[in-house]
């Protein structure tokens, strides 16, 4: 099937989870959470599910999984703890415990920031997978990253992403 048979059976409106993972921020300092949310809702999607845990391997685990478990949702973003600080485990987490990794995403992300801010962007562990049949990524928590990662990548390529994920039964 050709990529323009593929992303026409991809469904148009999704539903999204945003968790923001930060031991700083919190509801009234959190800036990538809101961006997310305004990107999507912009975008004429839902975020049905919005959470923000701290940067705490068992919290992002249980995050990700009440999320991927959630009926209302299609697509899991999560934004912070993509560093390489001591305290930044998303990366080392989200391996673990999805199914199978998306590698394209995070070396896409990587060559998109490249042309931004330059070899800098090693810093950034973005990742991004499918677990329970749900596509999971992992986003800086920059809001210029953000923007870039969703104008760039997540928005285009949403719906077929998830369509694939689902498998060809689900994808209707």
């Amino acid at each position: 099937m050709s990529l323009e048979a593929h992303k026409s059976t991809a469904p148009r409106q999704l539903r999204f989870a945003v968790i923001t993972i930060s031991d700083t921020r919190d509801a009234s300092t959190d800036r990538g959470g809101p961006f997310l949310v305004d990107s999507v809702t912009g975008a004429g999607h839902a975020v049905t599910l919005r959470e923000i845990v701290k940067d705490e391997s068992a919290e992002i685990e249980a995050a990700v999984r009440r999320a991927v478990a959630h009926a209302e949702v299609d697509l899991v973003l999560t934004t912070g703890g993509t560093g390489i600080a001591p305290r930044d485990v998303t990366f080392e987490t989200l391996r673990r415990v999805l199914d199978s990794e998306i590698p394209g995403f995070g070396e896409l992300f990587r060559w998109l920031s490249f042309r931004e801010i330059g070899a800098a962007t090693i810093l950034s562990r973005a990742i991004g997978g499918v677990l329970a049949r749900k596509v999971v990524l992992a986003l800086p928590g920059s809001p210029k990253a953000l923007r870039l990662a969703m104008d760039e990548i997540v928005l285009k390529e949403a719906g077929h992403l998830v369509a694939q994920a689902r498998g060809p039964a689900e994808a209707r």
